[in-house]
């Protein structure tokens, strides 16, 4: 146990770091907005083209992975809606928006850092493939269903402009200029490489940083129950569902193995409160975004600890 605290320890002073720091008026909220579009639109795009470009493409395009963690983030996906509908009896728009807490992983800000520490450059591999099912599946379905939902508008125009989203999204660009640059076995200058390499090192330090800062501020107030269904859908079932096809169709490689379960029982991505501000329910994502950020040092720390040996490069 001591070890596997000798991983997150880190993670979460760094977190305790970043909210501190605001806390105590040393720097503003509005600063952690752009320190986030710093890591988000710049390192962590350096951070996906550097791995992506490091190995032969064969060794970047694990379709055992891809299925894996799309299969998975699916069935939660489908617990969650059936819990939030049938049982909750919540609207489709804020089904939605639960689903999405639940099957969307905080895989850049806190996935990538952790998972570094436990299995090496392969987290470069796996943040890249976990960002193409996050941002070309699971995000884009569950907006446009929420719309759908909302009375905004019908799907369809929601998912259009989603994949012309996409087209601009530095980190989808990234990863395929990376996976030209392999595929065509084309050699970074030095001095270039040495560039990538600093701004792809910035990313996990800053992004725990600005993690900590967003959460001061938020409350833990009202929907208790409905936070408990999107904190416990993230934290506990999104992992169990991906350890469940692990254990069927299990990857090749074991680290990616473990992967695939690290990043499922990470908490949900950082902006999930922005992107349910468009269905007035940021206030709910934004509590339950805390709550599944204090409540992870636990359930990320016993994850670790169940994760098999072999799996994990340094255990």
């Amino acid at each position: 146990m001591l070890n596997v605290l000798g991983v997150t320890a880190p993670i979460y002073l760094l977190i305790a770091a970043g909210f501190i720091t605001v806390r105590m008026g040393w720097m503003a909220g509005s600063d952690m907005r752009i320190l986030g579009r710093f890591v988000a639109q710049f390192c962590v795009p350096a951070l996906l083209f550097r791995a992506v470009t490091r190995q032969p493409l064969d060794q970047v395009l694990h379709g055992d992975f891809l299925f894996v963690y799309a299969a998975g983030s699916l069935l939660t996906v489908a617990l969650v809606l059936a819990v939030a509908l049938r049982l909750r009896r919540a609207s489709l728009s804020l089904a939605a928006v639960q689903a999405l807490g639940a099957a969307g992983s905080n895989s850049v800000f806190i996935g990538y850092p952790l998972a570094l520490q436990l299995i090496g450059p392969s987290a470069g591999i796996a943040l890249a493939l976990t960002t193409l099912v996050e941002n070309m599946l699971i995000i884009p379905l569950l907006l446009a269903l929420a719309a759908s939902g909302s009375g905004e508008r019908r799907a369809g125009p929601v998912l259009r402009a989603t994949a012309l989203g996409l087209l601009r999204n530095p980190m989808i660009l990234a990863i395929v200029a990376g996976a030209l640059v392999s595929a065509f076995g084309i050699g970074l200058h030095p001095v270039l490489d040495r560039t990538v390499a600093m701004a792809a090192a910035a990313a996990p330090p800053t992004a725990l940083f600005v993690i900590g800062g967003t959460l001061v501020g938020l409350q833990l107030t009202g929907m208790r129950a409905d936070i408990a269904l999107v904190a416990g859908g993230k934290l506990l079932i999104h992992p169990l569902c991906i350890a469940l096809f692990v254990w069927l169709l299990p990857p090749a490689d074991p680290l990616l193995r473990a992967a695939a379960v690290l990043f499922a029982a990470m908490p949900m991505l950082s902006i999930y409160p922005v992107l349910a501000q468009r269905f007035g329910h940021e206030r709910f994502s934004a509590a339950a975004l805390l709550a599944a950020t204090v409540a992870s040092f636990v359930t990320i720390s016993l994850a670790i600890a169940l994760i098999p040996a072999g799996w994990i490069a340094y255990r």
